[in-house]
């Protein structure tokens, strides 16, 4: 008993590690956020979100400065996979966490099958969410495009999806399965996280999150694979950076 608490305790200061030095820690900046932006004049309604703005006025700083933040910004993942591997198991943490290439028919197909059926309600509750003044008006791409700014984004989408699936569905919920929780506090908990990173978008995106978070802790509990939610949370994103840098201007005449 003595053995097991010990470890609990253990595994415990490591999740809380892990969640302060990446998305936790996005999670309470964006709690802040929403509390400045909602007490602003106008409230939300009249507040905006940028996703990808650009880091300097000059090109090649601006340049490297987003590829540096894209590079760091994985370095929680690379700590979560650590840890993860030194836990003493038969099965090497691509298995276990669905993250090889045993199946790939399978992890695309079912990608591209979640990102339509998340993308879509995303949208309607987007513009739901903007009616009823609760969601800032979020800008996706950065107001200055450059002959490189459109790979970056895809890069952004890629670093997005494989930060927020691989720590807060694989690694999230692997841990506080281990700690004897049940199935759907698991989930709910995860869920509730990444929610709370997305706050910062305003009260509709958190709570659309929360949902795709529900959707996607359940998968990961029936299937043991993420490589298909990062698959379609990439697809996600890059729809979302891409499609405003190419048709933001049109969307906002119309």
């Amino acid at each position: 008993m003595t053995d097991r608490t010990g470890s609990d305790r253990r595994l415990a200061v490591e999740v809380w590690i892990v969640l302060g030095l990446s998305l936790g820690a996005s999670g309470v900046y964006a709690l802040v956020s929403l509390i400045r932006k909602a007490t602003e004049p106008g409230g939300l309604r009249d507040q905006t979100a940028t996703l990808n703005s650009s880091q300097d006025t000059r090109e090649v700083f601006d340049f490297v400065y987003q590829v540096l933040g894209i590079g760091f910004a994985l370095v929680p993942v690379a700590l979560a996979i650590y840890l993860l591997s030194q836990d003493r198991v038969k099965e090497g943490v691509g298995k276990r966490l669905g993250l090889d290439t045993r199946r790939p028919g399978f992890d695309l197909g079912w990608g591209a099958a979640l990102f339509l059926a998340i993308g879509v309600p995303g949208l309607a509750f987007y513009g739901l969410g903007r009616l009823l003044g609760i969601t800032a008006e979020i800008i996706p791409a950065p107001d200055i495009a450059y002959w490189w700014t459109v790979p970056v984004l895809i890069l952004a989408a890629m670093q997005n999806a494989i930060l927020e699936e691989v720590v807060v569905v694989g690694y999230l919920m692997t841990r506080l399965k281990g700690f004897g929780w049940s199935t759907w506090t698991v989930i709910g908990a995860a869920a509730a996280l990444r929610g709370s990173y997305h706050l910062y978008q305003g009260v509709g995106p958190g709570l659309g999150n929360f949902v795709m978070g529900l959707v996607f802790g359940y998968w990961f509990h029936r299937t043991r694979r993420v490589l298909p939610l990062v698959i379609a949370h990439t697809l996600l994103d890059v729809v979302a950076f891409v499609g405003y840098l190419l048709f933001g201007d049109a969307l906002a005449l119309s």
